[in-house]
């Protein structure tokens, strides 16, 4: 689920000044109006595509010897910390009180409830299942928008993204796999608790529209990442994950995934994310919506011997359709695609971009 929320773009007549913080392989910090290389859009997706898309396995390692709700506060506090202290550094004016305000309701809805449901999800799922089912928040965004006010009614596409969705994760609950998983048996419980990270992941992102914490995306995303894993870490020690929990028992295997996530997974392809969307069209940066979960089930299949039926199969599929027609089937010539992590929103007035991950 996967990543936090930054701010709208500048106005149209205004210039663009926000300068790239971590370059990923063949980016420039200033895209300027010459076109990006191919090279450079290729890295920027690989990257987004291959390490959002593995996290999911990866949270599955990583949660295998260490407590999942220290694991992710850990982990985004880290992270946010090194992002936000990197701005702070490089002149960034710091936020004021409003704005550390706006940035611990967004960040406990888009990380404490969905990274942080999302990371209790792999407990009882399959990271592949997990995935699919995180997929599912365009179709939440498209429904609040719409009973908000925010965005306008879903078109015919849409409504049949939405059913097929619903059938989609129909097969997904009803035809579980065999596949181990930390804590057997409670997958209902998993299935639950994803799709309430996806709902109130939603919710914090159509909040986030227009309540911005700090200029900067960046420093945004740092703060945001810094009090939503503050919010995972006093839960964590509120259900006693820290009781007999001692850093001899995480394994090698956890410290290497744990490393992954908070490098890679926050960071690099948060970045990466943030110059995409400078440089080519917002549903085509979007696109990671119904890339990454393919990503997941494949590399789940490879590496963790996770097996899918061919109900689950159907689900996966149906699921994948679903989020393409709810994402390419809202667009119009005024508006821009909102997609979805672990997901990003896209308001009219600009990016509004998260990186929960699921990353």
């Amino acid at each position: 689920m996967a990543r936090p929320l930054t701010p709208n773009h500048q106005r149209q007549d205004q210039p663009k000044t926000f300068p790239i913080t971590v370059y990923p392989l063949c980016m420039s910090s200033n895209p300027g109006p010459a076109a990006p290389s191919r090279a450079a859009l290729f890295t920027a997706f690989t990257l987004v595509y291959l390490i959002w898309g593995s996290t999911y396995l990866v949270m599955k390692f990583a949660v295998a010897s260490i407590p999942p709700l220290l694991m992710a506060g850990t982990r985004y506090g880290l992270a946010g910390g090194l992002l936000y202290g990197f701005m702070r550094l490089r002149g960034e004016p710091a936020p004021t009180l409003r704005g550390w305000g706006v940035a611990a309701a967004i960040g406990v809805c888009l990380l404490g409830f969905g990274n942080g449901g999302t990371t209790f999800g792999v407990l009882y799922l399959p990271s592949g299942i997990t995935a699919l089912l995180v997929a599912t928040v365009p179709m939440f965004l498209a429904v609040l928008g719409w009973l908000s006010g925010v965005s306008p009614r879903p078109t015919r596409w849409v409504a049949l993204g939405l059913a097929a969705g619903m059938v989609g994760m129909y097969l997904l609950a009803a035809h579980p796999t065999a596949t181990a998983v930390k804590q057997p048996g409670h997958a209902g419980l998993g299935i639950f608790a994803v799709l309430l990270a996806s709902l109130v992941w939603s919710i914090g992102s159509l909040y986030a529209k227009n309540h911005q914490p700090a200029p900067s995306p960046f420093a945004s995303g740092g703060m945001q990442m810094l009090c939503g894993g503050a919010a995972m870490l006093v839960v964590g020690l509120l259900r006693g994950e820290a009781s007999g929990f001692a850093l001899a028992q995480v394994t090698a295997k956890s410290w290497l995934a744990y490393a992954y996530l908070v490098s890679f997974g926050s960071i690099v392809a948060f970045t990466a994310y943030i110059w995409l969307l400078r440089a080519v069209e917002p549903a085509l940066a979007g696109t990671y919506a119904f890339v990454n979960p393919v990503v997941a089930v494949l590399l789940g299949w490879a590496f963790a011997g996770e097996s899918l039926n061919p109900q689950m199969l159907g689900g996966a599929a149906l699921i994948v359709a679903a989020v393409v027609l709810v994402v390419l089937g809202g667009r119009s010539k005024k508006e821009v695609a909102t997609t979805a992590e672990p997901g990003y929103l896209r308001s009219k007035n600009g990016p509004s971009t998260s990186a929960s991950s699921p990353d």
